[in-house]
């Protein structure tokens, strides 16, 4: 009779080691925000695309990986996020306000003078983004830093 007592006690502190250990790593888990479904790459990311799953920290390894699902949604996608798999932090941008090849209003500033001509965006970017624009007049091209409005202001040197 002692021995069964025994067993039994034994295999009660077994299963107690076991949930204990088991709650140990799960405390450990991190929970990061995943696509819920196939992004692709230059698509808006919304609130409904996105989902959280928990990983094991020796499975993320060493990158960095975006962990608030604030800093996702509003922005783009650089490449194709697929579902269920963690986002590399430079996977995601933010919208572009310029589009490669649109006509955009260039604006140079100097001493108080101020010209006004139009140029093609040779490349898209977002407000504060250095991006080179082609002179529709003389197709020089020129670098200038894209402003919030989408009007490029040239920069010295250019």
């Amino acid at each position: 009779m002692l021995n069964r007592v025994g067993l039994i006690m034994r295999g009660f502190v077994a299963v107690l080691l076991v949930l204990v250990a088991a709650r140990g790593a799960a405390a450990e888990e991190k929970r990061l925000p995943v696509p819920a479904v196939s992004i692709r790459a230059g698509e808006m990311i919304r609130e409904e695309m996105i989902t959280e799953r928990a990983f094991a920290p020796s499975l993320l390894g060493v990158a960095m990986f975006i962990e608030g699902r604030q800093v996702l949604v509003g922005r783009m996608a650089r490449r194709a996020l697929f579902p269920g798999q963690p986002i590399p932090t430079n996977a995601v941008e933010d919208p572009w306000t310029v589009a490669r090849g649109a006509t955009v209003k260039v604006v140079v500033e100097d001493s108080g003078l101020s010209i006004v001509t139009y140029g093609s965006a040779m490349q898209s970017g977002a407000a504060g983004a250095l991006i080179p624009v082609r002179n529709t007049d003389t197709g020089v091209i020129i670098r200038g830093v894209v402003q919030p409005d989408g009007t490029v202001r040239v920069v010295d040197g250019s």
